[in-house]
């Protein structure tokens, strides 16, 4: 079956698709911010450029779309009935890449989380789970300085 839109206008389309500054990732941030949280965006010198860090934490946040990274929801499990074939390389892709990137920041010290689109939907309880993340990273923290305080 063949696109709906003419290449030009394809193109258009996907070219409005965001990588940065998205609403889940905007809505994430707000919850943080919240929490009493400080962070960075978009480290571009670390593997796979997470959405938000805290280095101090050695925190490290994705913010995923179901759809492009193949999450196991209603959302992410679809695949579109046009060029299938393609849709289904790409998101295989997408997840190699997400695999390789969180495998090497946590080589490198750092904790990783994703946060999926769907997610956003339940604000609380989304605030409840990065409360307990901030607690654990702060705790962790605090007895890696404690540890290096008494060597």
């Amino acid at each position: 079956m063949t696109d709906v839109y003419d290449q030009a206008k394809r193109s258009a389309v996907m070219a409005r698709v965001k990588s940065k500054d998205t609403t889940p990732e905007k809505t994430l941030r707000r919850i943080l911010t919240g929490l009493g949280a400080r962070y960075r965006l978009h480290r571009k010198d670390l593997p796979g450029n997470p959405d938000l860090v805290m280095p101090g934490r050695k925190l490290a946040f994705f913010v995923h779309g179901c759809f492009w990274h193949g999450h196991d929801c209603a959302r992410g499990s679809r695949v579109p009935k046009t060029n299938r074939d393609y849709w289904l390389a790409k998101v295989a892709r997408n997840v190699a890449r997400d695999e390789r990137s969180q495998a090497a920041l946590k080589a490198a010290g750092w904790r990783v989380e994703v946060v999926w689109e769907c997610a956003m939907k339940d604000e609380a309880t989304l605030a409840a789970r990065l409360q307990t993340l901030l607690d654990q990273a702060t705790a962790s923290s605090a007895e890696t300085s404690d540890t290096s305080a008494s060597t």
